[in-house]
């Protein structure tokens, strides 16, 4: 090359490195649209903190988060292609999913433990799981067709000793002979709030309970044409998820406020401090593979105690429910706190 073509030819090279390494402009952001399955709460924390503080766009992402709620059906819209992505409650419905030959699937799974538990009374010296089978229960419907068969056929329970659980505490706070269901990340400060008394606390995931939950789910069309947004949402709502619980999250709870006026600094502190306490995002598989992180034994162990209690048929091919192509490849590893 000549020399006077030299300078020329450095300055297109720079500009075009300049250009592959430059963080994505509006006009090159892919638009992703992601429902959640209830209104913005902490429990959701990790997606708004990647919306807010520009982690989705790093990766070439202009996601809208479109919260859930009592009214709202997400999930139906991922289905009909108006979103996205959909965060599942937990792997029964994607089991469901498989079993009404709906084409979703799930991507990752952002809550290592099911964060169901019991509640007591802080006198009741209820210690372990056993301990609640003398309990009056107060269960909801979907407790009763989901984990409380698990109960049964596993540990023992009685359905005799259920009464409907309605989403009010009130029943349970006045019967010191009783515990409720609830989430561990809200219904105890809520409990706490209301009654002035501290509640015991049994989280059935570490009794066996071995659902994932708040799963991100898509859909296969997806997945089969466009896998590499797939993966960049993936990547990007783990990052989140790691700053959020281990970095900076004033952005994400500066946007969960925003969407629900109601929420209080008090219980998203109340509930970062529980997900962690608990191990509910990172524990277990996660310390290895990363947040997000699924294993097929998990999966066909949780199944089989799904079909032994009557809950999921046998002959459902559940490997349909859930890919770990986008998962297990330690994305995140490094913003885990050496002590952690």
């Amino acid at each position: 090359m000549k020399p006077a073509f030299l300078p020329r030819a450095l300055t297109a090279i720079l500009l075009a490195l300049t250009a592959a390494i430059a963080p994505a402009t509006a006009e090159t952001l892919d638009k992703v649209s992601f429902g959640t399955n209830w209104v913005a709460e902490a429990e959701h924390g990790g997606f708004f903190q990647a919306a807010a503080d520009g982690t989705y766009k790093r990766y070439g992402l202009d996601v809208t988060i479109v919260p859930g709620g009592p009214n709202d059906n997400n999930r139906m819209l991922l289905i009909s292609g108006k979103l996205d992505f959909f965060m599942a409650a937990n792997t029964l419905m994607s089991f469901d999913a498989v079993a009404n030959n709906v084409p979703v699937v799930a991507v990752a799974a952002i809550f290592q433990k099911d964060p169901q538990v019991f509640l007591t009374h802080a006198d009741s010296k209820v210690a372990k799981l056993e301990d609640l089978k003398p309990l009056t229960l107060f269960v909801s419907k979907e407790g009763i067709t989901s984990y409380f068969q698990w109960l049964k056929s596993e540990h023992g329970f009685s359905e005799s000793k259920v009464r409907p659980y309605t989403f009010n505490s009130q029943p349970f706070i006045a019967n010191r002979l009783s515990a409720m269901q609830g989430y561990v990340t809200s219904e105890p400060y809520a409990v706490e709030m209301a009654a002035k008394f501290k509640p015991g606390v049994i989280l059935l995931a570490d009794y066996g309970y071995g659902a994932y939950s708040t799963l991100i789910e898509t859909r296969r069309d997806l997945v089969d044409k466009k896998p590499d947004l797939v993966q960049r949402f993936v990547d990007a709502s783990i990052i989140g998820w790691y700053t959020y619980l281990y970095g900076d999250n004033a952005p994400g709870n500066a946007m969960i406020k925003k969407l629900n006026p109601e929420m209080t600094d008090e219980l998203i502190a109340y509930s970062v401090a529980k997900m962690k306490e608990y191990g509910i995002v990172d524990s277990g598989d996660t310390l290895k593979d990363g947040i997000g992180a699924m294993s097929d034994a998990r999966v066909g162990s949780f199944f089989d105690k799904m079909a032994r209690a009557g809950v999921v048929k046998r002959d459902i091919d559940f490997r349909k429910a859930y890919t770990l192509r986008f998962i297990n490849k330690g994305v995140g590893l490094d913003l885990r706190p050496k002590s952690q």
